[in-house]
């Protein structure tokens, strides 16, 4: 029997806030600022930093000002609406109605124009939170009386044992899990995993597939859990119902 349900012990780490930022000033104040409210900070000066963190190291909002001195903002959030869907705060001194419009349209979910109060910025990133939390974006667990995944806790079982999973081997399956009966293509596993910048690196993901396939068991010629679709990406396999 396959569980999936909504582990609430997620709420209880402080949210990971990801500011994308060239001014220093900025950054460091928002750092001091968010860190005052709990939150962790991490900071990035350009967009190609910034979307390596988020790749790496996950974020639960995102703060990008549209400045940035390798690329636009608006390009940098095009990219990552293309596998990520974490909230998004554009933070700018560029106050067009049009400019508006077209971030908005790009993904984001608010847009301030600097100079700014820190107190309604506060707000509106825990109103962005409060509707990600909303929404179900929580951990769930996959058990299916062999396999035990528990996203939230970080921890796999197989036959009740505890499997030493390395990170990019918990990663990958845990996207699978997430998607769990759905194609789930090469460049999106490979920018998920490794970064926008290893988009086709396919060579990376077979050998990553193959280590985890041994460690689960799993028979790529008779695949319970783990099946390829050749040239496309992979499947994680729901158990037939009986």
């Amino acid at each position: 029997m396959t569980e999936v349900s909504p582990d609430s012990a997620s709420a209880a780490q402080p949210a990971r806030v990801l500011v994308v930022d060239d001014e220093p000033q900025i950054r460091r104040f928002l750092e001091i600022s968010l860190r005052a409210q709990g939150y962790q900070v991490e900071v990035a000066e350009t967009g190609q930093a910034g979307l390596a963190a988020l790749a790496t190291r996950g974020a639960d909002l995102v703060v990008l000002d549209l400045g940035l001195p390798d690329r636009d903002g608006r390009d940098v959030l095009i990219e990552l609406r293309e596998w990520s869907v974490v909230p998004a705060i554009v933070l700018t001194a560029r106050s067009s109605e049009s400019e508006k419009v077209a971030v908005l349209d790009a993904g984001a979910n608010d847009y301030v124009t600097k100079p700014f109060g820190i107190q309604e910025f506060m707000a509106r990133i825990r109103a962005l939170l409060r509707d990600r939390a909303a929404s179900g974006a929580r951990s769930p667990v996959f058990d299916d009386g062999t396999l035990h995944v528990d996203l939230a806790r970080r921890e796999v079982r197989l036959h009740g044992d505890l499997l030493v999973l390395s990170r990019k081997e918990f990663a990958l399956l845990a996207l699978l899990v997430q998607h769990a009966g759905r194609l789930v293509t090469q460049p999106q596993i490979l920018r998920e995993v490794w970064g926008p910048t290893h988009a086709h690196d396919t060579h990376y993901l077979r050998v990553l597939v193959g280590k985890l396939r041994q460690k689960l068991g799993d028979n790529p010629a008779a695949p319970r859990w783990i099946a390829t679709e050749p040239g496309v990406g992979l499947r994680f396999l729901e158990p037939a119902e009986d």
